[in-house]
């Protein structure tokens, strides 16, 4: 199954991702989520370095700001390409 981390706070995120399928884990802050774990984050977008990471890592970091939870969705599979 594909492992999607989603920033606390954004329940209608993580209930769309759900609902598509995908499996969700709520990471509360920075060190809460172990990157080799999960095959795309999506924050808030109010810290874009909110989990402290600055490269290095394949892991798609998606942004929700300005999206609707459907536009995220579709952003995630899109960021994991063939795999979805």
């Amino acid at each position: 199954m594909t492992k999607i981390a989603v920033e606390q706070g954004l329940r209608p995120f993580q209930e769309a991702l759900r609902n598509a399928g995908f499996v969700v884990a709520e990471i509360r802050g920075p060190g809460q989520v172990d990157v080799a774990d999960v095959h795309a984050i999506v924050i808030s977008g109010i810290d874009a370095d909110f989990l402290g990471m600055t490269g290095g890592r394949d892991t798609p970091v998606i942004s929700a700001a300005g999206r609707t939870p459907e536009e995220v969705v579709t952003e995630v599979r899109r960021s994991l390409g063939p795999r979805e």
